[in-house]
């Protein structure tokens, strides 16, 4: 028998195994300075496209203002308490009121986190005689909701609509025969491949089979849609969404999440949901900063408008100038390379330490062995020159990459 924290200190994991020569930089960095597109990282300003703020709204001076305001007059303490005990309040209430007009759902139920409101919604929905089908790239917070579950569970190819249906098959022979039900899973936009899922197409099958959809909406509320309502509404299918779930982490740029559905239903997650039972309630001043920021979205569609002028900008520009984006058609960009590891350090020491320029990095075991991708996330508060520097710079070091210098400089110290 072995020592948990010996095992531990054997395996440190596939990411956590590099910690030492990767903290701070290149794992938990810190950047410095208000939320904006150029932000402090290591004593210099660098251009920022790793940041979950689409609309810009983080920065917004009405934002600010309203945040301080709230803060100042209630603290981070109120309400003490999780909502079914003590912690529920008017404002609570009115931004969930808010939310259902926003996404044209019934009703609302306001979560402390979006990741463990997802993994403790998949719990509550389903027992060990429903099946759940979902997709094969869905976010981590949905895995592992998923991997609650003690039932059975059917994975389908990426945005696989054909495959999608092949597991539907056999999830209704598995169902009807032992009482169950169906719950299908996937998001309005995939946060890595910018792709949007295939929503309206799922819905259709709702036609031949019986079964509800949840969606993950995290990256498309605010950015998809002619209000901002997200990706059903951009497909023209957010009736057939059953259970719509988004966070304040991307565009309303704080904190927190909610699930919005048929009236009965968010009544039983408020029951139900232990991950809301059983924690201490949002508090107020950051529920009065949600209500600002929606207030914004849809007083203001030139945020949005702005978004998509950006966004189309830097992918048409990428593309034209030869780079692979993928099918995204969101404002997430993923800019796909090949080089190994090493090489992907070195580009992006390059790209930081010369360019100036701090974007994510994604390499194995996110993505296969010698794949590299540089994800940006564009923002309504970028500039032209922003995209076109980028662009430029990108051009630069991809050419250093295909010709091997990064394979050949040694890994500078930070």
């Amino acid at each position: 028998m072995k020592d948990l924290f010996e095992k531990i200190k054997e395996n440190r994991g596939p990411i956590g195994m590099h910690a030492k020569e990767s903290h701070g930089y290149f794992t938990f960095p810190k950047l410095e300075g208000d939320v904006a597109p150029r932000m402090g990282f290591r004593g210099k300003q660098r251009l920022n496209w790793s940041l979950n703020n689409y609309l810009g709204l983080a920065n917004h001076p009405e934002v600010r203002k309203t945040d301080a305001e709230a803060a100042a007059a209630y603290g981070f303490a109120l309400p003490m308490g999780a909502r079914m005990m003590s912690g529920n309040s008017n404002f609570h209430e009115q931004l969930e009121s808010e939310l259902s007009d926003f996404v044209k759902k019934e009703d609302t139920i306001l979560c402390n986190f979006g990741y463990q409101a997802m993994v403790s919604a998949i719990d509550c929905l389903v027992d060990r005689h429903d099946v759940i089908v979902y997709d094969a790239e869905a976010h981590a917070c949905i895995l592992d909701g998923v991997r609650l579950h003690m039932g059975k569970r059917y994975v389908y190819k990426h945005n696989d609509v054909e495959d999608c249906e092949k597991q539907l098959i056999r999830a209704t022979k598995l169902a009807e025969a032992q009482n169950g039900s169906i719950l299908v899973i996937t998001e309005g936009v995939f946060g890595m491949s910018g792709r949007q899922g295939r929503l309206k197409e799922i819905v259709e099958l709702k036609k031949k089979y019986k079964f509800r959809l949840f969606v993950d909406d995290a990256h498309g509320i605010g950015t998809m849609g002619a209000t901002g309502g997200g990706t059903g509404q951009e497909q023209g299918c957010q009736d057939g969404i059953d259970i719509y779930f988004a966070t304040f982490a991307k565009s309303f740029a704080l904190i927190g999440g909610f699930i919005s559905s048929e009236e009965h239903i968010v009544e039983y997650l408020r029951y139900n949901m232990r991950s809301q039972i059983f924690a201490k309630a949002l508090p107020i001043a950051l529920v009065i900063g949600a209500l600002k920021r929606l207030e914004l979205m849809r007083k203001h569609p030139e945020y949005r408008d702005q978004l998509w002028v950006i966004t189309h900008a830097l992918q048409d520009g990428l593309r034209k100038a030869g780079f692979e984006i993928g099918k995204t058609n969101s404002p997430v960009t993923p800019v796909f390379m090949n080089g190994s590891i090493p090489e992907a350090t070195n580009l992006i020491l390059d790209l930081r330490e010369n360019f100036n320029i701090f974007c994510s990095m994604v390499v194995y075991p996110v993505v296969p062995k010698g794949i590299i991708i540089l994800r940006i996330i564009p923002t309504a508060v970028h500039t032209m020159e922003d995209v076109n520097y980028t662009i430029d710079a990108f051009s630069k070091i991809v050419g250093k990459l295909k010709s091997g210098q990064y394979m050949s400089e040694k890994i500078a110290a930070f």
